[in-house]
C-alpha cells in the first residue's frame, strides 16, 4: 500500500504541475476555435483531437483539470472551516448548542445533498459569467458540504473536553477561548486534515455531476462536468474514444486521492 500511495501522490503532483503551467503546456487557448477542423481525430497539432466547435481538446482538458484541482480543494477548506467552527463550538460549549447543531446537520444529511445542490444552483441565474459561475458553484459546495464533517469534529471536541488534561487545564486556571485555543484546537488538527482531504474528490465528482446537467461553470470556460457533458452526443458509430479521456482522467485522479488520503485516515 506504501507503493500505491506514493504512485498516487506522484500522479497528483505531475497531473497538478500540467494543470498550472497550462498556459505554456497547451497547444492553445481553451477558447480559440480551429474553424476549419471541427471534430477532428487527434493529429500533432491537436493531440486529442477538436470539439464539435474547433477547440483543442487537449488544452480543454488541461484547463478544466485546472479549474477542478483548484477549486475543489478551496471548497473543501470553507467547508472544513464552518465544520470546525460549527461543530468544534458546539462540542466544547455543549448543552443546548450542541442539541441545536446537531438537528442541523441531521437535517442536511438527510436530504438529498446532490439534489439539494442542485435546487440552489438551479435557482441562481444561468447567463452568468465564467468566472462568477466558478465562484458560486465552488462556494455552494464548501457551504452545503460541512454537516458531516460537523458531527465528526463536534464529537470529538466533547471527548477532548471530558478528557483528564482538559480537567487538569481547567484546574490550572485555563478557560474559554484559551482553553478552546491551545489545548482543543491542536488536538482536532488531524481530524479537520482528514475531512479536507475526504472532502476534496467528493467535491470534485460533485462538480462533475452539476457540469454534466449544465449547473456547474460556465461557458466557455472549461471544467471536468463541461467535457463529460460532451459524451451526451458519444456515438460508438462515430469512432472517438479520445473523448474519454477526461473520464478517465477523473476517475485515475479521484481514485489518487483516496489512495493518498489512506495514510492521513491511518494517522488519525
Amino acid at each position: 500500500m506504501k507503493v500505491a500511495r506514493i504512485t498516487a501522490l506522484a500522479f497528483l503532483v505531475v497531473v497538478s504541475a500540467a494543470c498550472l503551467f497550462a498556459d505554456f503546456v497547451a497547444p492553445a487557448p481553451y477558447a480559440r476555435q480551429f474553424r476549419d477542423v471541427p471534430d477532428a481525430a487527434p493529429s500533432h497539432q491537436h493531440l486529442l483531437g477538436t470539439d464539435s466547435l474547433g477547440r483543442d481538446r487537449f488544452s480543454r482538458v488541461l484547463y478544466g483539470t485546472r479549474v477542478s484541482l483548484l477549486l475543489a480543494p478551496a471548497a473543501a477548506l470553507l467547508a472544513s472551516i464552518l465544520a470546525a467552527l460549527i461543530g468544534g463550538t458546539a462540542g466544547f460549549v455543549g448543552g443546548w448548542l450542541e442539541r441545536c447543531v446537531m438537528a442541523a446537520t441531521d437535517l442536511f444529511l438527510s436530504l438529498p445533498w446532490l439534489f439539494l445542490l442542485i435546487t440552489v444552483r438551479a435557482l441562481l441565474p444561468l447567463n452568468t459569467a465564467p468566472f462568477t459561475s466558478v465562484l458560486i458553484t465552488f462556494a455552494l459546495l464548501g457551504c452545503l458540504g460541512w454537516a458531516a464533517a460537523a458531527r465528526v469534529i463536534c464529537a470529538d471536541a466533547r471527548t477532548f473536553c471530558q478528557s483528564d488534561f482538559i480537567l487538569r487545564a481547567r484546574a490550572s486556571g485555563s478557560g474559554g477561548f484559551r482553553l478552546l485555543w491551545r489545548h482543543i484546537v491542536p488536538n482536532l488538527k488531524p481530524v479537520l486534515y482528514a475531512q479536507f482531504w475526504i472532502a476534496v474528490p467528493v467535491f470534485i465528482l460533485a462538480e462533475a455531476n452539476l457540469g454534466a446537467l449544465g449547473l456547474g461553470v460556465a461557458e466557455p470556460l472549461p471544467s471536468w462536468g463541461s467535457l463529460l457533458r460532451e459524451l451526451e452526443s458519444f456515438s460508438p458509430l462515430s469512432s472517438q474514444p479520445w473523448q474519454f479521456v477526461p473520464l478517465v482522467l477523473l476517475i485515475a485522479v479521484v481514485s489518487c486521492f483516496h489512495l493518498a488520503m489512506k495514510k492521513q485516515e491511518l494517522s488519525v
